[in-house]
C-alpha cells in the first residue's frame, strides 16, 4: 500500500515507543516555540545590540550543528536513547545558563555548547534520531503519514509554546514584572522542559535502536553512512541552501520585524505565531495524500515554491492585517515539504544509516541556518533594511526548489513511492 493511503493508518500502528516519541516532540517544540517569541527581546533587554544578537544566534546554531553531528552520527552505533538523553541535558543546561547571566561571552559559550532554538524549529540531535527511531517502529507503508502527524504534533506544540510565551509575559508585565524578568521566566521554563525530556527519553525501550541484520551494519565510517554517501551529500548541500535562506527570517527575527514595522507587542506576537504554526501543522497532514499521488519530491517542490513567493510578499503589505494574512497563507502550505522530506531521506538510505543520514542532512540545514542570522542582525540594525531579509530568504529558497527538482525528481526510494 502506498505511503499515506489510509487515513490515520500510521496512528493505528503506533506503539508505546512511537507514542512516547510524539510526546517528546511536543514537549520539545513547545519549549522552542515559547523561546523563539521572547529570545531577541530578552537579549536586547539585557543590553546586547542587534548585531551582537545576530552573532550570538549564529554561534548558537553553529554549536548546535557540532553537537548534532557528534551525537547523531554515532547514535546508531552507541545507542539512540543515550544520545537523546545527552541532548536533553545540554538543552536544560543552556536554558539555565541563559537565565543566569547577561555576559555576552558566557552566553556565547552556553549557546554554543548547549542546545538552543532561536527559530522555533528543530535544532540539536533530536529530530534525526527520532526520525530513525520512528522508522523502526512504524510500518514502511505508513511512514509518510506518520511523519505528517509527527510534523503536526510539532507545529501545534510550537504554536502552543508561542501562545504560552505571549500570555505569560503579558500577564507578568501587567503584574508590574519587568520585561526582562518576564522573558526570563520563559527561559527558565525552557530549562525545565529540557529536564522533562531527559526523563521521557529514559522511558524509551530497546525497540527504537537499530535492529541488527536490517542493513549493512558491519560497515563503519566516520559519518555513519556508507552505501548512500553520494545521495546524502547531495541532499545535504541542497538542504543547507534552503536553511540558509530560512535563517534570514527565523521566528525570533520575524517576531522582532513585526515589532519594528508595526509596533506589535510580544503578547500579540504570541497569538500571531500560534495561528501561523497551527496552519503549518495542518498543512503537513495533506502532504501524505498528495505524495501518494504525485511522489515525495514533487510534493516537496510544488508546495514549497508558492510558500516562498508568499514569504517575499509579507514585507510588501501596507498594514498589519494584510501582513498577518499573507504570513498565515504562507504558513498554511509551508510545512508540506517537511514530512515528505523526512520520509524521502529515511526511505532512500539503508536502515543502519538512518540516524546518521538524518543527522548529516540535519547538520547541513543547521549550518546553513546558522550563517544567516548574523547577516540578518546587521540588516535589522539598519532601519531602512529591516525588510530585506524576507526578500533574500524567499529568493534563495526558490532557487533551492528548482535545484532539488532537477536533481531528484526522478530518483525514487526503493521502499516508498517517490
Amino acid at each position: 500500500m502506498p505511503a499515506g493511503n489510509s487515513r490515520g493508518g500510521a496512528l493505528r500502528h503506533l506503539t508505546r515507543d512511537g507514542a512516547l516519541l510524539f510526546v517528546t516532540r511536543f514537549v520539545r517544540l513547545f519549549s522552542y516555540g515559547a523561546l523563539s517569541v521572547v529570545l531577541v527581546f530578552y537579549l536586547t533587554g539585557l543590553g546586547l545590540r542587534e548585531s551582537q544578537v545576530g552573532l550570538l544566534l549564529t554561534l548558537t546554531l553553529l554549536g548546535d550543528t557540532v553537537v548534532s553531528l557528534g551525537l547523531t552520527t554515532q547514535a546508531d552505533r552507541i545507542g539512540r536513547r543515550r544520545m537523546l538523553i545527552a541532548g536533553a541535558v545540554l538543552m536544560a543546561g543552556a536554558g539555565l545558563a541563559f537565565a543566569s547571566t547577561s555576559n555576552f561571552l558566557f552566553l556565547v559559550v552556553a549557546g554554543t555548547v548547549g542546545v538552543v532554538s532561536p527559530s522555533g524549529n528543530e535544532v540539536g540531535p533530536f529530530l534525526p534520531i527520532e526520525q530513525a527511531a520512528l522508522s523502526e517502529v512504524i510500518p514502511v507503508a505508513d511512514r509518510t503519514q506518520a511523519f505528517a502527524w509527527y510534523t503536526l504534533a510539532g507545529a501545534f506544540a510550537t504554536a502552543a509554546g508561542a501562545l504560552f510565551a505571549g500570555l505569560l509575559t503579558g500577564a507578568l508585565q501587567k503584574a508590574a514584572v519587568t520585561p526582562v524578568a518576564s522573558d526570563r521566566a520563559i527561559i527558565l521554563s525552557y530549562a525545565a522542559l529540557g529536564l522533562l525530556l531527559t526523563v521521557l527519553f529514559l522511558r524509551l525501550s530497546a525497540g527504537v535502536e537499530v535492529q541488527r541484520g536490517t542493513g549493512a551494519g558491519s560497515t563503519k565510517t566516520r559519518l555513519g553512512i556508507h552505501a548512500s554517501r553520494g545521495v546524502v551529500l547531495r541532499l545535504s548541500g541542497l538542504f543547507a541552501l534552503d536553511a540558509f535562506g530560512g535563517g534570514f527570517v527565523v521566528q525570533s527575527f520575524a517576531a522582532y520585524w513585526f515589532y519594528l514595522r508595526f509596533g506589535v507587542a510580544p503578547a500579540t506576537l504570541g497569538g500571531i505565531f500560534f495561528g501561523a504554526n497551527v496552519f503549518a501543522g495542518i498543512s503537513g497532514l495533506a502532504a501524505a495524500r498528495i505524495a501518494a499521488r504525485f511522489g515525495l519530491v514533487r510534493t516537496m517542490v510544488f508546495t514549497h515554491l508558492p510558500s516562498n513567493i508568499l514569504l517575499i510578499l509579507v514585507p510588501l503589505m501596507p498594514n498589519l492585517p494584510l501582513a498577518i494574512l499573507v504570513l498565515l497563507l504562507r504558513f498554511s502550505i509551508s510545512q508540506m515539504d517537511v514530512p515528505t522530506r523526512q520520509a524521502y531521506t529515511m526511505a532512500i538510505v539503508q536502515p543502519d544509516e538512518r540516524s546518521a543520514a538524518a543527522g548529516v542532512t540535519g547538520v547541513a540545514r543547521t549550518t546553513g541556518a546558522a550563517i544567516a542570522p548574523v547577516l540578518a542582525g546587521l540588516l535589522f540594525a539598519q532601519p531602512s533594511l529591516i525588510s530585506l531579509p524576507f526578500f533574500i530568504a524567499g529568493t534563495l529558497k526558490i532557487v533551492y526548489d528548482v535545484l532539488l527538482y532537477r536533481a531528484f525528481a526522478h530518483v525514487h526510494p526503493p521502499d516508498a513511492a517517490g
